[in-house]
C-alpha cells in the first residue's frame, strides 16, 4: 500500500495566494469607503447652502440690504464681517495682511479704493475673472491685471452748521480752512483711517509733499480737532461743537435726514496756479487670493459690481454716485460739479506712505 501523497505547495503558490488576498482586502476597503461616502452624501442635507466670506467697510445699514439681495438671488450664504467707524477700512486691510498665509475671506468690499490698490501690490488679491464686472465700467475703475474694480462713488465735502455759518461765508477751497477766522472751529476724522487718509494722500499726489505738509501744519496751528470717523464729524458740526468739518457726502445726507442744521460744499483743492475740483472716492471690490470659496466669490463680485447694486446704492440713504453712464443719466441730481479729472487712484495709493508719515509728524506734536 502506497503512502498518501504529500502536499506540494510551492513558494509561487503561496505568493499568489497572499497577493490575491491582499488585492481582495484592498478591493473590500475601497468598496466600504465608497458605500460610506455614498451614505454620507445621501444623509447630508440636500439644501445645505454654499457660502462666501465677505469683509466689508461700507456702513452696515447700506451693506446689509445688498448682502440680503445676493443671498436671495443666488442661495449662497454670506458670512460677513464689517469694520468699526473709528478704524474704517484700515482695520480690515490689516486683518487681510495678517491672514495672508491662511486666508479666511473670499471677497473684500472696501468703502475706498486706495488701500485696495495697496493690497493688490502686496499680492494679497487674486485677479477678477467675471467679464461682466470688468467690461461694464470705464478703464479708470479697473485695477491693473484686474485685481479690483471700482463702483458707486462718494465725494469729499465740507460740512457746515447752517445756524452758525451762512452759505456765503462757508469755505469753498481747502486752503480756506487755515484762515484764522476758523481757529478752533474745525473738525476732521483721524487721518490714519478711511477716506480722510485717502484725502491726505490725494493732497500729496496733487500738491506735492512739501505743500501738503505746510497745509497740515497750518491746520494744526488753527486748532483743528480730530474725531473718530466721518459721521462723528457731521454730528459734532450739527450739535454746534464745531462750525465746519471735512467728511463724505453720504454722512451729510444721513445728517440731513435727521433734520440736523447742516449743509455741504463740494470742497475744491486749488493751490497757486493749480485748479482742482472735488475729490471723488469710489467703492472697490476685490477677490482674496487663496480664499476658501473662489467660485462663490466670483458670483459675489459680479453681483456687487452689477447695475442693480449701483442703482440700489444710488437710491439708498448713502446716495452713492454711479459710474455707469446710463445710471448717471438716471440720477442727474447726484452729479458732482467739476470733479478732479487728472488724478488717478494709483497715484493717490502711491502717496499713502508719505501721507501717513506727514500726519504722524504733524499731529503727534
Amino acid at each position: 500500500m502506497e503512502p498518501p501523497p504529500t502536499a506540494d505547495v510551492s513558494i509561487t503558490a503561496i505568493y499568489d495566494f497572499r497577493t490575491g488576498l491582499r488585492i481582495a482586502l484592498i478591493s473590500l476597503c475601497a468598496l466600504l469607503m465608497f458605500v460610506a461616502i455614498s451614505s454620507c452624501e445621501r444623509n447630508a442635507p440636500k439644501d445645505a447652502p454654499r457660502e462666501v466670506v465677505l469683509y466689508y467697510s461700507a456702513d452696515e445699514p447700506i451693506a446689509q440690504p445688498i448682502i440680503a439681495a445676493f443671498e436671495e438671488e443666488t442661495g449662497i450664504r454670506v458670512l460677513a464681517r464689517g469694520d468699526t467707524e473709528a478704524t474704517k477700512n484700515t482695520g480690515l486691510v490689516q486683518k487681510l495682511r495678517i491672514e495672508r498665509a491662511s486666508p479666511r475671506a473670499d471677497v473684500f468690499w472696501s468703502s475706498e479704493v486706495f488701500q485696495t490698490i495697496r493690497l493688490a501690490q502686496e499680492n494679497i488679491l487674486a485677479p477678477i475673472e467675471s467679464q461682466a464686472s470688468l467690461t461694464s465700467r470705464p478703464a479708470a475703475f479697473r485695477g491693473e491685471d484686474n485685481f479690483w474694480v471700482g463702483f458707486a462713488q462718494r465725494a469729499r465735502v465740507l460740512v457746515y452748521n447752517t445756524k452758525r455759518v451762512t452759505p456765503e461765508d462757508a469755505p469753498r477751497n481747502l486752503t480756506d480752512l487755515t484762515d484764522p477766522r476758523w481757529r478752533g472751529r474745525i473738525v476732521i476724522a483721524r487721518p490714519q483711517f478711511g477716506t480722510t487718509r485717502g484725502h491726505i494722500a490725494a493732497l500729496v499726489a496733487i500738491w506735492g509733499e512739501d505743500a501738503a505738509h505746510e497745509w497740515l501744519n497750518a491746520l494744526q496751528e488753527n486748532n483743528v480737532r480730530l474725531l473718530d470717523g466721518n459721521s462723528a464729524v457731521v454730528r459734532s458740526v450739527a450739535y454746534g461743537e464745531a462750525d465746519i468739518g471735512l467728511t463724505d457726502t453720504d454722512d451729510v445726507w444721513a445728517g440731513q435726514r435727521n433734520d440736523w442744521p447742516i449743509d455741504l460744499v463740494y470742497i475744491r483743492h486749488d493751490r497757486d496756479e493749480l485748479r482742482a475740483g472735488a475729490l471723488m472716492i469710489p467703492n472697490a471690490v476685490s477677490r482674496i487670493a487663496g480664499g476658501p470659496n473662489p467660485d462663490a466669490a466670483e458670483e459675489l463680485v459680479a453681483f456687487l459690481t452689477s447695475a442693480r447694486v449701483e442703482r440700489m446704492l444710488a437710491q439708498s440713504d448713502s446716495r452713492n454716485i454711479p459710474i455707469r453712464e446710463e445710471l448717471k443719466r438716471e440720477f442727474p441730481d447726484l452729479a458732482i460739479p467739476d470733479p478732479i479729472q487728472s488724478l488717478t487712484f494709483e497715484r493717490v495709493a502711491e502717496a499713502d506712505n508719505a501721507a501717513i508719515a506727514l500726519c504722524a509728524k504733524v499731529f503727534s506734536q
